[in-house]
C-alpha cells in the first residue's frame, strides 16, 4: 500500500529542476534571492532523513576531533521523524551518543502538574531511546524562585556558552517565525531569559501537546545563543509554513520574523518540503531567476501575476508590460502579448462550469467534466463531518439538483472537535426527558452519573471516556445527516467510515494503515462512482485531512486499473484553510447569492462547530465565514482578470492516479 501519495500533488505541479537542480551553476541561479542555504525535498520524510544524516555527520566529526559533542535540541512535533531516524541510525551503530551533551532550548514555566514539558517530550521521542548519559543532559533550573529567574537564566547561558560553543542546534521554525520561544519582536541580540508566550504560540503548543494547560510564560535561550552554534539545522513542513519560510529565507532580516536572523549565520540550513517552499521565488515565480520550461500552467501563473502587478485584466496586457516584467520569453514564444492573452483567457474561461457533473446533451469539448454518462454516481469524501459543505457545499447542492446520484462519505467521526459543554447539553436533555420517554432505567441513570462525574473531574489532556466519545460521535453524525438532508442527499447515501487511525480519543492520531485503506476501498468498489471528490487540503494543522487524502489515494491506487475506473474522474477540493492557486484550477463552479445562502445554512447545521471551531490558528472567523470569504475572493480574482463576475466560486483540481 502506498501511504503518502498526497505528497505527489505538489510534485506534479512543480518541475523538479526548480527545487532539485542538477548542478551548482543552476542551483546558484535559482537561489539568488535566498539569503540562507535552503534544501527543498519532495516530502517531509525525505527532509527528515536528510536532517538525521547531517546530524550524524556533524556529531561524528565533533567526536573525532575533540571526543565530545554539544547539541541544543528542540522538541517540536515537526522533528519527530528526524529523531526516529536518529534512533534507527543509533541502533545500526552509525552514531554513539555516550559522549554527546544535550542542552535544552526552552521550557515552560511554571512546571505545574498537568502542564506540558519540552524536556519530557524530548525524553519521550529521543533521549530515552539512545545512550545519552543522564549527567550529560543540561536543563533549566525550574525550582528557582521568581525573583532569581534572571540570575538563573544568566547561569544557564554561561553553561550553554561554556561548552566552547554548541556544535549543532536542531530546531523548528515556528508558525510565527519563532525559534524556540523567541517570538515576533525578538531582536538578534537577545539571550537566555523569561518570556511571555503569546496567544498564537500557546494555541499551537496546546494542539501539539494535546494539553490546554499551557503556561503563559517560559524560559528560552535567545537568538544570540542560537546563532552562536557552529551549525544550525532548522525545519518547517506544510503549506501553513510557506509564507513564514519565504520571509525567513528571502526578506530582509527583522525582529518580526526571528528566524530571518538565520541569514547572518554561515552554517545555517533551512530544510523544507515542497508545500512549505511554495512561496520561494524559484517555486512561485521562477521566471524572475531563470529561463523557464514554459507549460500551460506556468504561463497561466505568470499572466495572473502580471495582471496583479499591472492592475490590468488579461486582455489589456501589452508587449511592453511583458518586457518590463521580464517575460519577454513569452512574447518570443507566441509572437505577441495578444496571442498569449487570448490563450490564457480562453484557458481560464474553459474552467468555469455551472454543471460540475457534466451537462447532458451538450458539447463537452471545452468543459472540465464530461456530458456522459448522465446521471453520474458521485462519491464525495469528507475528512470530518462538515468538510463537504464547508469546502464544496454549493457544488454538492448543484450535483444533487442536477439529478446525479450523490453519496457522501465521512471518513472520521470528528468527535474530538465536540466540546464537553456541547455534549453535556444533550446529556442534560436526556436526563430531563428520560421519564417521559421511558428510558429512565438504573443503567441509564448510572451512565449519566458517570458522564457528569467524568466531565466535572476531567483534567486538561485527559482522553474522553468511551461513552463520551460515542456521544460526541453521534452528535456529529446527526449534524451531518441534517446538513445532507438540507441539500437533498438521500439518507441511504450518507456513509460514516470511522477510519481506525482517528479513533484514539485524543488529538494525537495514529498512522494510516491497511485497515483504513480497506474501508475506503470497499466503499469505492461498492459504489463504482463516475466522479470522486476528495479533500486536497494539506494545510490542515492537525494533519487529519492529509491522512484522509492519503487513504483515498491509496485505495484509488489499488483499483486504478479496474475497467470501471477508466470512466471515473477524481476532483480535489480545498478545505477552510486555503484555495487552489489559480494556475492549477481546472474546474471553477460559480455560486449564486441564493446558493451561497444555502451553503451557509448547511454549514450552520453543524451546531457543535459554531461557537468555537478549533484549530483556526490566530484567525477568529468561523468556518462559514472563512468559506464565504474564500469563495468570494476566488470569484473576485476571476473578475479582476477580466472574466465574468460571480457572487462566489468553488474551485477544483483534477487528480490523476500515480503510474510508475
Amino acid at each position: 500500500m502506498k501511504t503518502d501519495l498526497s505528497s505527489k500533488i505538489k510534485l506534479e505541479q512543480i518541475p523538479k529542476r526548480y527545487f532539485s537542480p542538477q548542478d551548482e551553476v543552476e542551483l546558484a541561479t535559482l537561489t539568488q534571492r535566498e539569503k540562507v542555504y535552503t534544501k527543498i525535498f519532495e516530502t517531509a520524510s525525505e527532509g527528515s532523513e536528510y536532517l538525521a544524516d547531517a546530524m550524524v555527520k556533524y556529531i561524528n566529526r565533533a567526536l573525532e576531533s575533540k571526543n565530545k559533542c554539544f547539541l541544543a535540541l528542540d522538541s517540536a512535533k515537526s522533528l519527530d521523524e528526524t529523531y526516529a531516524a536518529l534512533i534507527r541510525m543509533y541502533n545500526e551503530n552509525k552514531v554513539n551518543f555516550s559522549n554527546v551533551y544535550v542542552y535544552q532550548l526552552c521550557e515552560f514555566l511554571p512546571q505545574e502538574e498537568g502542564a506540558p514539558s519540552t524536556l519530557s517530550r524530548l525524553h519521550e521521542i529521543f533521549l530515552d531511546h539512545v545512550n545519552v548519559k543522564k549527567e550529560h543532559i543540561r536543563t533549566f533550573n525550574l525550582k528557582e524562585a521568581k525573583e532569581n529567574i534572571y540570575s538563573s537564566c544568566k547561569a544557564y547561558e554561561q553553561y550553554f556558552a561554556g561548552s566552547g560553543a554548541i556544535d549543532i542546534t536542531l530546531c523548528e521554525i515556528g508558525p510565527s517565525g519563532n525559534l524556540a520561544f523567541n517570538g515576533p519582536g525578538t531582536p538578534a541580540t537577545k539571550t537566555c531569559r523569561l518570556v511571555h508566550l503569546d496567544d498564537e504560540m500557546r494555541k499551537s503548543i496546546s494542539e501539539e501537546y494535546n494539553n490546554d494547560n499551557v503556561p503563559a510564560t517560559g524560559i528560552t535561550v535567545g537568538i544570540a545563543n542560537i546563532l552562536s552554534s557552529k551549525h544550525i539545522l532548522t525545519t518547517a513542513w506544510g503549506e501553513n509554513k510557506a509564507k513564514i519560510i519565504q520571509e525567513t529565507v528571502e526578506d530582509i532580516p527583522n525582529s518580526n520574523v526571528p528566524a530571518s536572523f538565520l541569514q547572518g549565520h554561515s552554517n545555517a540550513v533551512v530544510v523544507v518540503d515542497l508545500p512549505a517552499a511554495e512561496y520561494l521565488t524559484r517555486i512561485a515565480h521562477p521566471w524572475k531567476v531563470t529561463s523557464c520550461d514554459w507549460n500551460d500552467k506556468l504561463i497561466r501563473r505568470a499572466i495572473v501575476w502580471l495582471c496583479h502587478k499591472t492592475g490590468k485584466p488579461i486582455l489589456k496586457l501589452t508587449d511592453r508590460d511583458f518586457q518590463d516584467a521580464g517575460l519577454s520569453e513569452l512574447i518570443a514564444l507566441y509572437g505577441s502579448a495578444y496571442n498569449v492573452n487570448i490563450k490564457i483567457f480562453n484557458d481560464l474561461q474553459h474552467t468555469i462550469t455551472g454543471w460540475p457533473g457534466g451537462k447532458p446533451n451538450a458539447d463537452d469539448t471545452y468543459r472540465p467534466e464530461r456530458a456522459l454518462p448522465y446521471p453520474k454516481k458521485v462519491l464525495i469524501f469528507s475528512p470530518h463531518p462538515d468538510d463537504d459543505v464547508i469546502s464544496m457545499g454549493g457544488t454538492l447542492k448543484r450535483l444533487v439538483d442536477q439529478g446525479h446520484d450523490v453519496h457522501v462519505a465521512y471518513q472520521t467521526s470528528g468527535n474530538i472537535a465536540v466540546g464537553d459543554e456541547d455534549m453535556m447539553r444533550y446529556v442534560m436533555l436526556m436526563d430531563n426527558i428520560a421519564n417521559r420517554f421511558g428510558f429512565n432505567t438504573p443503567e441509564f441513570a448510572n451512565m449519566s452519573v458517570d458522564i457528569h462525574d467524568y466531565v466535572n473531574n476531567k483534567k486538561s489532556g485527559d482522553p474522553d471516556s468511551e461513552d463520551i466519545r460515542f456521544l460526541k460521535t453521534k452528535i456529529r453524525q446527526g449534524e451531518a445527516r441534517i446538513a445532507c438532508h438540507y441539500v437533498g442527499v438521500k439518507p441511504e447515501n450518507v456513509h460514516f467510515l470511522n477510519l481506525p487511525f482517528y479513533e484514539t480519543g485524543t488529538i494525537k492520531k495514529g498512522n494510516l494503515t491497511e485497515k483504513d485503506m480497506r474501508v475506503v476501498k470497499d466503499l469505492i468498489e461498492d459504489i463504482k462512482p463516475h466522479e470522486i471528490f476528495v479533500a486536497g487540503d494539506l494545510a490542515d494543522p492537525h494533519g487529519t485531512h492529509k491522512v484522509c487524502t492519503d487513504a483515498v489515494f491509496a485505495a484509488i491506487d489499488e483499483v486504478k486499473d479496474d475497467e470501471w475506473m477508466k470512466d471515473c474522474k477524481i476532483w480535489m477540493y480545498r478545505g477552510a484553510w486555503a484555495e487552489w492557486e489559480i494556475d492549477h484550477i481546472e474546474m471553477a463552479v460559480p455560486i449564486s447569492p441564493e446558493e451561497l445562502r444555502i451553503k451557509r445554512n448547511s454549514i450552520l447545521k453543524h451546531q457543535s462547530q459554531m461557537e468555537n471551531a478549533p484549530f483556526l490558528g490566530n484567525d477568529d472567523r468561523l468556518f462559514w465565514q472563512r468559506a464565504e470569504d474564500r469563495n468570494r475572493a476566488t470569484a473576485k480574482l476571476y473578475h479582476d482578470l477580466g472574466l465574468a463576475s460571480y457572487e462566489a466560486i468553488e474551485a477544483f483540481v483534477e487528480y490523476h492516479p500515480i503510474r510508475e
